[in-house]
């Protein structure tokens, strides 16, 4: 199947099935269509002289200069140069193809007034496998991404460099091996490419996707620390959830009666206290919580996805340019703290059951730290320490990056939004989060060993997978093998396949 490109319902899944996973895309004729209307706009202003930001003028701080016709000729190539101002390690190629994707549906709209030779470029290039090498690091989110947008744009004119069948090559060795024309940039073409916030909502669909797969492994983890810990089940009553009336508490907590159900805790055949901890009880609020935070920040994201994320913005129907600042990536940004906040959040309740797993004064006739012979093995003591120092480096990355803004351009470009920075350290705090719940997922299975009783359906399934990666800890050996292990088995979902394909989809 192909993705058709119309300029709106692009959602999350679809960026992730176009970056990720390479499905096809195609622009919708009425799309190309209102494309060639608005180009047809701006050759008449142009050809009229009429004064338009960042066509016949520069931009920035140099806005008030206006450029002279053999100026805006060559005008957008300076721009991309200057604007190609990134640092260091390479984008993951999801990230630039996803970011590639959002421009194409920016330019569907017909608002953006480039020539569609642009627009069908970058589609041809996500469909032959072209991804231009882009620096993670240089966009302060606000005018739109700018430096990693120009490496883009750098391939439009057949410089920079690009990745086409696993190899790094020049761009225009790129662009021809693949068969694909070099279009050159013409007025506004080099602008309308990059002026907007389309790497870091890129970013923030695809860290999306897998924020909500880490939170259904979540509730699977807990769902076997719970039942090691012989919990009281009676909190995840639906209609107690029901109640107060969040959305992501009741899913939360149906999630987690699936993964359980069928096991002699959920069918009261295991004595429990009458009332459990925090960490325990109020893991549906918790969860739920972060549940509804991704929902929120989804939401924000598809608008963006979807939205005329552009500066100037033509009008072709009123003949009318108008300039502001839709390129501002706060409205992705703020969010996307949000729920960065929350993935963190998660993580520190699961280190709060697993602390529960390890001490003996708390495990519920568990042996201390899980090992049989306490005292001379130390069991997975030390697996909590290394799920503290990550989650010690989550908190650090939760400090907001929308409230640094560094003023830019000689205080023309007086707030930025740090987008970003936000998206850079979501992937940050996502790599920790699959090390401490692996973690938790270890020790949850080890405790399981030493109980006797039935476990849910769902739970079973998840010790079965956990033990086709990690071993019965029967006596001390090195650990850092089985915690990368787990680490990259979270990451994978394996876990969460099987269990749904167990118990029914999740949520």
């Amino acid at each position: 199947m192909t993705y058709i490109v119309t300029g709106s319902g692009l959602s999350v899944k679809d960026v992730v099935d176009v970056a990720r996973n390479n499905k096809k895309v195609e622009l919708a004729d009425d799309a190309l269509e209102r494309i060639k209307v608005c180009r047809a706009m701006i050759e008449r202003k142009i050809e009229a002289h009429e004064i338009m930001y960042g066509v016949n003028t520069g931009i920035g701080e140099f806005s008030e200069v206006v450029l002279n016709d053999d100026q805006v000729k060559e005008f957008q190539k300076y721009l991309i140069y200057n604007h190609a101002a990134g640092i260091g390690d390479p984008m993951p190629l999801e990230y630039v193809r996803g970011a590639m994707l959002g421009r194409i549906n920016v330019h569907a709209h017909g608002n953006s007034a480039i020539r569609p030779e642009i627009t069908l470029t970058l589609v041809e290039m996500l469909n032959k496998g072209v991804t231009p090498f882009v620096c993670q690091k240089g966009s302060v989110g606000a005018s739109g991404d700018l430096a990693p947008m120009s490496q883009i744009a750098l391939l439009l004119m057949g410089e920079g460099q690009a990745y086409y069948k696993g190899e790094l090559l020049e761009g225009k060795d790129a662009m021809s091996k693949a068969g694909i024309t070099t279009p050159g940039l013409m007025a506004r073409d080099g602008l309308g490419t990059i002026n907007g916030s389309n790497v870091l909502t890129a970013m923030s669909a695809i860290w999306l996707f897998d924020a909500n797969n880490f939170l259904k492994q979540a509730e699977i983890a807990a769902a076997m620390s719970l039942e090691a810990l012989k919990a009281n089940m009676k909190p995840y009553t639906a209609k107690l959830h029901e109640a107060r009336g969040f959305k992501g508490a009741i899913r939360s907590a149906l999630a987690i009666n699936k993964c359980v159900s069928g096991g002699d805790l959920k069918e009261e055949r295991v004595e429990h206290k009458v009332q459990d901890a925090y960490s325990m009880r109020s893991t549906p609020q918790v969860v739920g919580a972060a549940h509804d935070a991704l929902d929120y920040a989804r939401s924000q994201v598809e608008i963006e996805l979807n939205g005329v994320g552009d500066n100037p913005i033509f009008f072709p129907e009123e003949d009318l340019a108008l300039s502001g600042a839709n390129f501002q990536g706060t409205p992705v940004a703020v969010p996307m703290e949000m729920a960065g906040t929350a993935i963190t959040m998660i993580c520190v309740m699961s280190e709060r059951r697993l602390n529960r797993l390890n001490n003996p004064a708390l495990s519920v006739g568990l042996p201390p730290f899980l090992t049989k012979g306490a005292g001379m093995f130390s069991g997975l003591m030390l697996s909590q320490y290394t799920a503290d120092m990550q989650i010690v480096e989550q908190k650090i990355l939760s400090a907001p990056a929308t409230i640094q803004s560094i003023p830019a351009a000689a205080d023309q470009e007086d707030f930025v939004s740090m987008g970003m920075n936000t998206a850079i350290k979501n992937f940050q705090i996502m790599d920790n989060a699959y090390g401490i719940l692996g973690i938790e997922f270890m020790a949850a299975a080890q405790a399981l060993d030493f109980r006797e009783y039935k476990f849910g359906k769902g739970v079973t399934k998840a010790k079965e997978i956990v033990r086709k990666y990690v071993d019965f800890l029967d006596i001390d050996r090195p650990l850092y093998k089985d915690h990368t292990n787990m680490k990259a088995l979270v990451k994978s979902c394996e876990i969460l396949t099987e269990v749904e394909e167990s118990v029914g989809f999740l949520g």
